[in-house]
C-alpha cells in the first residue's frame, strides 16, 4: 500500500514538472458557445450590402472577444493551479524525507534493543539486582515509551499526509490536462473568427474599407447620442478616488497601443488586460477577465459612476472599458484597432463595477 502511494507520488512529481515547464494552459470558464460564423459571401458581389458586411465583421469580433475572455480566465487559473502543484510537489518531497528520517530513528531504537540482548528496557530493569538502577531507570523507560509512541504517531500522520498530497496533486494534474484541451479549443475559436473577419475586410476595395470605417464611427456616434439623450449622465459629477485617478492615468497613457488578444502590456493589450493592469498600477489588483470583473467586483448604478469605474458590455460580459468622465471610456476595442477614447454608450452596457469600493 505504502509503496503504491510512493510510486503515485513519484509519478505525480514528474507530471508536475512537465506541466510547469510547458506553456501555461488553463481552465476556461463556461461561456455561451458562439454560433458558427456564416460562410463569407464574396464581396463586392451585390448579394449583401456594406452595412450587412459591417455587422457580420462586428459579430465575428465580438465572438472572438468572448472566446478571448474565456482563454484569459483559463490562463489565470492555470497559473494558480501550477503554483498549487509546485507546493504539493515540495510537500510530497518533504513528506518522503520525513518518513525516511522517522524510519531511521525507529531503526536506531531497534538496534539499541538488539545490543541490549534483545530485552526491552523494562525487562532489563526487573532483572537488575541494584534498586538504584531500577529507580533511576524508571523515568528513562517512561520517556522511551513516550518517544516510541510519538514516533509511531508522527510516522502514521506523515504517511497519511503524503497520501493526501499525492491525491491532491494527481487531481490537479488531471484538471490541467483537461484544461489544455479546453484552452486549445478556445484559441482555435478565436483564430477562426478573427481570420473570418479579416477575410471579409480583405475582400473590400480601398474605398469600401474607408466607407466601412466611417460607418463604424457613425454607428458609434448614433449610439452615444441616444445614450446621452436618455439622461444616463444626469447629475453624474463624482470625482475619482485617489486609486481611481492612478488607474485612469495608467489607462489613458496606453492610448494608441494595439489590441492583441490575451495581451496585458506593456506594448499591447486586450480589453480586460488594459483594465486589470491599470488597477494593478493603482495597487488595487482585480480579476484578469471582464467576466470575472463583472462577477466579483461590487456593482454600482450608472448614476453613481465615477472615473476609474469599469463599464461591462454585452450580455455575456465579454468586453470592458474604463470610465474616465464626461461620458467617455478608454478601452482596447478589438483586433486591428488601438487603445482609444470613445463614448461610454457606443456599445450595449451590461452594468458598472467599482474596483476600490
Amino acid at each position: 500500500m505504502h509503496r503504491r502511494h510512493c510510486a503515485a507520488a513519484a509519478v505525480t512529481l514528474v507530471c508536475a514538472l512537465a506541466v510547469l515547464t510547458a506553456p501555461v494552459q488553463a481552465v476556461a470558464a463556461p461561456v455561451p458557445e458562439p454560433t458558427p460564423a456564416a460562410p463569407a459571401t464574396p464581396f463586392p458581389g451585390g448579394k449583401r450590402s456594406l452595412e450587412e458586411v459591417r455587422l457580420e465583421i462586428d459579430t465575428l469580433y465580438r465572438q472572438a472577444g468572448a472566446a478571448t475572455d474565456a482563454y484569459n480566465l483559463a490562463e489565470e487559473q492555470s497559473k494558480k493551479q501550477s503554483g498549487e502543484i509546485s507546493k504539493l510537489g515540495k510537500a510530497i518531497a518533504d513528506g518522503r524525507a520525513r518518513i525516511a528520517e522517522l524510519k531511521s530513528r525507529a531503526g536506531a531504537q531497534a538496534r539499541e534493543q538488539y545490543r541490549n540482548g534483545g530485552l526491552p528496557p523494562g525487562a532489563q530493569l526487573v532483572l537488575s539486582g541494584d534498586p538504584r538502577l531500577f529507580l533511576d531507570g524508571v523515568n528513562q523507560v517512561r520517556q522511551g515509551q513516550q518517544a516510541a509512541k510519538g514516533l509511531l504517531t508522527e510516522l502514521t500522520r506523515t504517511q497519511e499526509d503524503l497520501e493526501t498530497y499525492t491525491e491532491d496533486a494527481s487531481l490537479n494534474w488531471a484538471r490541467l490536462e483537461a484544461n489544455r484541451v479546453k484552452q486549445a479549443k478556445a484559441k482555435k475559436n478565436i483564430d477562426a473568427r478573427i481570420a473570418a473577419a479579416k477575410k471579409l475586410e480583405s475582400q473590400l476595395a480601398t474605398e469600401e474599407r474607408a466607407r466601412l470605417l466611417r460607418m463604424e464611427r457613425d454607428a458609434a456616434s448614433t449610439a452615444q447620442s441616444a445614450w446621452l439623450s436618455s439622461g444616463a449622465l444626469t447629475d453624474i459629477n463624482r470625482e475619482a478616488s485617489a486609486a481611481g485617478k492612478q488607474a485612469v492615468a495608467f489607462a489613458t497613457a496606453q492610448i494608441g497601443k494595439p489590441y492583441v488578444w490575451g495581451a496585458e502590456g506593456p506594448g499591447s493589450y486586450d480589453c480586460s488586460g488594459l483594465t486589470s493592469q491599470a488597477w494593478a498600477a493603482a495597487k488595487s489588483p482585480i480579476p484578469r477577465t471582464s467576466q470575472e470583473q463583472w462577477r466579483q467586483l461590487p456593482h454600482v448604478p450608472i448614476r453613481d459612476m465615477r472615473p476609474g469605474d469599469l463599464i461591462i458590455y454585452h450580455s455575456d460580459a465579454s468586453h470592458v472599458g474604463m470610465y474616465v468622465g464626461d461620458g467617455s471610456i478608454v478601452h482596447a476595442p478589438r483586433p486591428g484597432r488601438n487603445v482609444t477614447l470613445t463614448g461610454a454608450g457606443t456599445m450595449e452596457i451590461l452594468g458598472v463595477v467599482r474596483p476600490d469600493r
